[in-house]
């Protein structure tokens, strides 16, 4: 298996290799670090083997932690020269770690910025910073519906909601509750703690007919009907029609593993973990579309990048690494292993991925997603938390909770934009 991984690797890799092939000396490691997810790691584990397969005298050390603490592991290591060399971030983090100075441009000579703008998804432009790519992802992301076929079957459900009515009414047929009135089994999750504040921006507010930003994402455009009709479609779902419960086994996810979930919408990435599962059968479909055939949807991505402590012999391994691992067969093996898509349209839109009944709903997905430039996207992301809850615990309506939330948000864009 190593043997045909290293053929894939070796015909796929850029002009950018061959560039870097003479750069790095022998016996040189690089340390590679990335947040903890089981299958993102298990794909880096098969990347580096192959990678050191093909340059013996590099070595890379996989270090990873927590996602709640990986931010802040990296802002320290990194000024003090420890740390990584190669460093896995969040698309929406890129303007801060260029800020904060944790990574450097990669050399246009080897990472042709015109070649990435012409092989890669366009979404990945927004890493390009005064005419440089300072990252590159391996992987892009989009949403769909995950179902659980056993459910499905049991209620006699033949196929997921094709629209957000439909969503409705099999979310219904799909919630139990016990004999005090207890939910047992939600019809689909919620939480935006997970992935339906994406959902709720770039899914159901456009698909209400509004937007949620102007085009340069740095003024709120959802204070309006469509948004406040997309907030109440999103709360009715446990308010009205009572196919969800707020903190439902604490997690979206937890639930929809644990079997007690009908649907759960989710990201591409989520696929590894589940395909780990025993006893789960389950599928994927497109997120519903309005009910006027509107469909909108999310796209995000992580990315990787050479720190600023990257220097001489690391810096030119690290940069052989980044090449490795952007590559075609990388991306193709991040896709089997992990499930995200790749970033480059070469290999995500092959007739076999785009038809492919896990894969095939998130790939098209990308045909109608948006991608949102974040200016600090956890507190972005509360401020929706916090705007779900005002109208669930205090009973707020709509209107007035929606607007706090934007006049929250606005005021973190101002305070970004303004320094």
């Amino acid at each position: 298996m190593m043997k045909t991984f290293k053929g894939l690797v070796v015909a796929s890799l850029t002009a950018s290799s061959a560039l870097l092939a003479s750069s790095a000396t022998a016996d040189v490691e690089i340390q590679y670090w990335q947040y903890y997810y089981d299958a993102r790691v298990t794909a880096m584990e098969q990347l580096i083997e192959g990678f050191e397969a093909e340059n013996p005298g590099i070595t890379v050390k996989m270090t990873h932690f927590p996602y709640a603490d990986y931010r802040t592991k990296v802002a320290a290591a990194i000024p003090a020269g420890e740390g990584p060399d190669v460093v896995q971030l969040f698309y929406g983090w890129l303007n801060d770690y260029i800020a904060a100075d944790l990574i450097q441009p990669l050399p246009v000579e080897a990472f042709s910025p015109s070649e990435i703008d012409k092989d890669f998804f366009p979404m990945v432009q927004a890493m390009k910073k005064d005419g440089a790519y300072y990252a590159l992802p391996t992987a892009v992301r989009s949403l769909a519906l995950f179902y659980n076929q056993r459910l499905f079957d049991e209620a006699g459900i033949t196929a997921p909601p094709a629209d957000l009515d439909e969503l409705i009414e099999v979310a219904k047929k799909l919630t139990k509750r016990d004999g005090a009135g207890n939910i047992t089994q939600v019809g689909i999750t919620t939480g935006m703690t997970a992935q339906d504040h994406h959902w709720f921006r770039e899914g159901l507010i456009r698909q209400f007919g509004g937007t949620p930003y102007n085009d340069g994402y740095d003024t709120v455009s959802y204070n309006s009907e469509a948004g406040a009709a997309a907030l109440q479609y999103y709360t009715d779902l446990e308010k009205l029609h009572g196919v969800t419960a707020s903190g439902f086994m604490d997690e979206p996810q937890a639930a929809f593993k644990a079997g007690r979930a009908g649907m759960h919408i989710d990201g591409s990435f989520r696929i590894g973990s589940l395909k780990a599962i025993r006893g789960l059968k389950w599928g994927v479909a497109e997120l519903p579309a309005a009910v006027d055939g509107t469909q909108s949807n999310y796209s995000s991505y992580w990315v990787n990048a050479v720190t600023t402590k990257a220097e001489g012999e690391k810096y030119e391994a690290s940069l052989k690494f980044m090449s490795y691992i952007t590559s075609d067969a990388a991306m193709q093996i991040w896709l089997d292993v992990v499930g995200e898509l790749p970033a480059k349209p070469s290999v995500g839109l092959t007739e076999t991925n785009a038809n492919d009944p896990v894969f095939g709903p998130f790939i098209k997905g990308l045909a109608y997603a948006h991608t949102t430039v974040f200016a600090n996207e956890s507190s972005q992301r509360q401020v929706l938390v916090d705007m779900v809850a005002r109208t669930d615990i205090e009973n707020q309506p709509i209107a007035e909770s929606l607007a706090i939330a934007a006049e929250a948000e606005q005021k973190i864009l101002n305070e970004y934009y303004s320094k």
